[in-house]
């Protein structure tokens, strides 16, 4: 670094084949080159880093710092690896922009000296300042748009860039307009021929245009056509198809018969002609684009049909490349000879058949993930409901009310739940209830239908089995009480429990620890009893059919289901229910009842209660031809109930035979006998040979009322 009275040292910048500024270098100054503008020397290039490069000055002389860019840095076509001392005319080049470092403008800009002088500030100093600078860059921009600086015979420290033919290769694994970094509008004639940008330009312009409304297509069929649409308007073909293999082969053996014609369109005399084996072949098998041109008199490449006629002069195949193989090709030609396809349209062919093949790949994604949700979303519904997560009781009756709030009151008990009531009417709603309203709700809800399994497997469904404990006994098996451990076990249909069963469930309840069938390990659970049954268990105890150590257990916490036709304010309340939960499943818009069915439901005694109303409105859903609901879209059935018969027998009547279930002649007997005694409880239960509390819970049980006497008149 010569001293400022000597020589002054400048950075000429130059971009292409035009200089854009002259950059003094001043003594003890460090000048920082790249993309940020908190630079001294700005260099608006992507290639160029945020902070590229540094000039210092060191030991007398300027030195040349290459930042640990990501494109690096060059001096004189050398990459920069280390501190670089400078001497003058050394041309360093970050990204596109080139600078020389000269100590004389003249090494620069041979033919400028009149400049130069005409710059010269009066005394002849070499100090010239921002002012100078400035007009000595004003002066040469001049001179150089009057062609009087770049002169191309003059000696100048600036080389001619090479200006090298663009070489195109006619199969190319990728496409350069999808390279990362690749910019159409750049002038460089090192990255992109003089002259050619413009057509570049437009096909980068269509590829983003396309690319974004491939993404926006719903199906295969709309992604097809969209993208041919695009490439035949873009690119000099008249005639073209999407092709897609309908069998998984990548194993290369696949051919243009494994193809299937998703979208074709033409814009010649001619229909779309097929691509042929032979081209079909190359493609599938090399996986690249192909490009033929002049192929009149080559009938491989398809160029004519079986009457002669000229099909194309110009053919086209890009590849649609999956992760385990092709998917399918794009087929372009040309019938104009004057406007055939050429490398650029190959190329633009090659890009969008890969933003094809990506839009392909994310629509299977996309229905697989539709899929997978559908199954979740069932699978989930069906777990929810077993798991009684859908736990809400419908209805708005009395009856309901006070089942809810003996729901609140048991809840928070560690007590054992009996929940009685007819078959149908949700007692096992109840006792999910029960469960999810209790400090238990994060631990399993297991329930086991009592009356569905012998005693064999019901002491195995209970208890568990070790492998090989008996026939069939493959593995070891959990019972239900272990998967039931710190939440709740309900146990349906309990009266159908055999004695033997019945003494070691006791033991459970009681705390003691079981084992396995087959095993003889202690294992001691946290469990949470709820029983559920629609018979008469006192009835059993006093026939010895059930123990009655084991009914004192259970009987602790007692709620007990009215049947339907106890409540039937709820009864258009539950068809209301069940008909816009199957208009949802079934994808109906039924509106309502008639005032037909409405009373028909009204009437009707439901003997299988919720459970069969819950089947009525399903079939009358699905049957049904009007948009509501009638009374002929109703199938009611004409079974007697378990608990109530159409009229009352006259007590103490005899000589006739009424065939009634043993519930409803204890109805009508204790129902007798309180009017006897004038509803004297005590003496009723006396003459009936049971307990008050006992007699109480029947007369809840049965809904008895007692009638006021007319008064005389």
């Amino acid at each position: 670094m010569s001293s400022e009275s000597e020589t002054t040292d400048y950075l000429v910048i130059r971009e292409g084949a035009k200089w854009t500024d002259v950059f003094r270098l001043q003594p003890g100054e460090t000048v920082t080159i790249g993309r940020a503008p908190t630079n001294r020397i700005v260099v608006k290039d992507e290639r160029c880093s945020r902070c590229h490069a540094e000039v210092f000055p060191s030991g007398g002389r300027w030195v040349l710092r290459d930042l640990e860019s990501r494109n690096g840095t060059t001096v004189n076509g050398g990459r920069v690896t280390a501190d670089h001392p400078l001497q003058p005319g050394d041309i360093i080049r970050v990204g596109s922009a080139c600078m020389a470092f000269v100590d004389n403008l003249s090494l620069a800009f041979p033919d400028s000296n009149s400049v130069l002088r005409a710059a010269q500030p009066i005394g002849g100093s070499t100090d010239l300042g921002a002012e100078g600078l400035g007009r000595i860059a004003a002066e040469l921009e001049q001179a150089v748009l009057d062609g009087d600086v770049l002169d191309e015979d003059a000696e100048s420290v600036f080389e001619p860039l090479p200006n090298e033919p663009t070489h195109i290769t006619h199969r190319r694994n990728q496409s350069r307009y999808l390279e990362p970094g690749f910019d159409p509008g750049l002038s460089d004639p090192a990255i992109e021929p003089v002259g050619s940008t413009p057509k570049v330009g437009r096909a980068a312009t269509m590829l983003c245009r396309l690319a974004f409304e491939l993404a926006k297509e719903p199906d295969v069929e709309s992604l097809a056509k969209r993208a041919l649409d695009g490439l035949i308007d873009g690119t000099q073909a008249d005639a073209g198809a999407v092709l897609l293999l309908d069998s998984k082969k990548t194993d290369g053996a696949a051919s243009a018969g494994d193809l299937r014609q998703i979208s074709s369109r033409s814009d010649s005399l001619h229909r779309y002609h097929r691509v042929s084996d032979f081209l079909a072949g190359t493609v599938l098998r090399e996986g690249q684009g192909v490009l033929a041109r002049n192929i009149m008199d080559d009938s491989q490449l398809g160029a004519r049909d079986s009457s002669g006629d000229i099909l194309a002069t110009s053919v086209l195949c890009a590849p649609l490349r999956g992760d385990a193989g092709p998917l399918g090709m794009i087929h372009l030609y040309s019938t104009d000879n004057a406007h055939g396809l050429d490398p650029d349209d190959l190329e633009v062919t090659l890009a969008v058949a890969d933003t094809v093949a990506v839009a392909l790949r994310n629509l299977a994604r996309r229905d697989a993930l539709a899929e997978n949700l559908d199954k979740v979303k069932y699978e989930n519904s069906q777990l929810r409901e077993r798991l009684g997560v859908e736990s809400e009781i419908v209805g708005r009756s009395e009856a309901i009310d006070r089942v809810t709030q003996e729901i609140a009151r048991a809840a928070p008990s560690r007590a054992t739940v009996l929940i009685r009531g007819e078959s149908g009417v949700g007692k096992e709603l109840v006792a999910r209830a029960v469960h999810f309203s209790s400090p238990r709700r994060k631990g399993p809800f297991v329930c086991l239908n009592c009356a569905a399994l012998s005693e064999s497997l019901l002491e195995s469904e209970l208890f568990g089995h070790e492998k090989g404990a008996f026939t069939g006994a493959t593995d070891r098996k959990v019972g239900k009480f272990e998967a039931a451990h710190s939440g709740t076990l309900m146990l349906d249909e309990i009266g159908e429990m055999s004695p033997s069963i019945q003494a070691k469930f006791l033991r459970v309840l009681e705390g003691h620890a079981f084992e396995r069938v087959g095993g003889n390990k202690a294992i001691t659970v946290d469990v949470r009893v709820i029983a559920a049954t629609n018979r008469d268990l006192e009835q059993q105890v006093a026939e010895g059919l059930f123990r009655r150590d084991l009914y004192f257990r259970l009987h602790v916490l007692e709620i007990v289901v009215p049947p339907l036709r106890k409540r039937p304010d709820d009864i258009p309340v539950l068809a209301q229910f069940f008909l816009d939960r199957f208009n949802t499943e079934t994808g109906r818009r039924l509106t309502g009842f008639s005032s037909r069915a409405v009373d028909a439901m009204l009437s009707y005694r439901w003997p299988g209660n919720v459970r069969e109303m819950k089947n009525v409105i399903e079939r009358a859903v699905v049957l049904s031809r009007g948009d509501v609901i009638d009374v002929d879209d109703l199938v009611l059935s004409t079974l007697k109930t378990s608990g109530d018969t159409e009229a009352e027998t006259p007590p103490g009547k005899v000589g006739h035979y009424e065939p009634l279930p043993l519930e409803e002649i204890e109805r009508r007997h204790i129902l007798a006998t309180l009017k006897s005694t004038g509803w004297n409880k005590s003496r009723s239960a006396s003459i009936l040979g049971i307990e008050r509390s006992t007699l109480d819970r029947k007369i809840r049980r049965y809904e008895l009322k007692r009638t006021k006497a007319p008064s005389g008149g």
